[in-house]
């Protein structure tokens, strides 16, 4: 009996430490910003750590980003947004009404997981004023849930926002200028693992600290030609509301994570190319910083484990 109870409890043991070092798979479904560019779609990410597949931000694009990884979109348990802007909400419609669908690459059961900011719930309800005869008639015609179309919707404050299967989601408060608030950054915490995404926000010391130690920091980042800011004020005001690639590197100094990453790169430029160079933002990020740094790409991709990999849109690997 004791026998049995001992290789019972080495095998309960055997699994635990397997399930502790399960890696968490982050990809980068758009790093762009609201400028419609077919080469990066607007703020989304996606986390899958355990069984949890988790949204942070619906930016344009980010349900074909979904279909090319052959991730169905009913397949995500849960969805976050930073803040209210235009480009970090815009695939929302889309993957809620999309995602209801009764095909192999949708079909989700039950409502609609959703954390963000005040004003999160009051969106939900208008969309679904918004679309209340699209969702009648495929109710008729299709028969589809009618419980899979409803939002759980939730307002959320900074702290603990999310705690399932081992999955800890923490909303951190950053500073996306006076009039965005409150704007989120998120934690999210898996096996021992770490991932931090700063959201939309200007040089925050609450970021670093948060990120401190973490396996992977994905951060956003701000570059305007200088002519730009005075051909064009709005320039000004978009720039007030980021981070400069030198704060970043003073963040990135400060936590000292395994690996940085810029997403959601606002690049500003008098003639602006068909993608965005990466060499101003490494230059400028280096002043600062010296460690492990990757220009993010839509779809690319790392695996958290004993070690940190990237890898290009392709498959192909990288090293930062």
């Amino acid at each position: 009996m004791l026998n049995t109870l001992l290789r019972a409890g080495l095998v309960l043991l055997a699994f635990s430490t397997s399930a502790s070092a399960e890696p968490i798979k982050v990809t980068l479904l758009g790093t762009g910003v609201p400028t419609p560019r077919p080469t990066s779609f607007s703020a989304s990410t996606l986390v899958e750590a355990g069984s949890e597949k988790l949204l942070f931000d619906l930016g344009r694009g980010s349900t074909m980003q979904l279909y090319k990884l052959k991730i169905p979109l009913g397949a995500i348990t849960a969805n976050f947004i930073t803040h209210l802007h235009s480009d970090h909400l815009v695939g929302l419609p889309d993957m809620w009404l999309t995602g209801w669908l009764a095909t192999p690459w949708a079909s989700r059961k039950g409502p609609m997981k959703l954390y963000g900011p005040k004003g999160t719930v009051a969106m939900t309800e208008n969309l679904t004023k918004a679309f209340a005869d699209d969702i009648h008639i495929r109710i008729d015609d299709e028969h589809l849930d009618p419980g899979a179309i409803t939002f759980a919707a939730k307002d959320i404050e900074r702290g603990l926002v999310y705690d399932n299967n081992s999955v800890n989601v923490t909303a951190i408060e950053v500073n996306h200028g006076d009039k965005i608030k409150p704007s989120f950054g998120y934690v999210v915490e898996y096996g021992g693992h770490k991932v931090v995404l700063s959201g939309d926000t200007k040089y925050d010391e609450r970021i670093a600290k948060a990120a401190e130690g973490a396996d992977l920091l994905i951060h956003e980042v701000a570059v305007i030609e200088p002519e730009l800011l005075v051909r064009n004020p709005v320039y000004k005001d978009i720039q007030a509301h980021h981070t400069s690639p030198e704060e970043a590197g003073q963040i990135f100094a400060s936590a000292k994570p395994k690996l940085a990453v810029y997403s959601h790169i606002v690049f500003g430029a008098v003639k602006p190319g068909p993608d965005i160079p990466e060499e101003p933002l490494i230059l400028r990020t280096r002043t600062a910083y010296k460690g492990p740094l990757l220009v993010g790409r839509d779809l690319m991709s790392f695996r958290i484990g004993d070690t940190v990999e990237s890898f290009a849109p392709d498959g192909a690997k990288l090293e930062p």
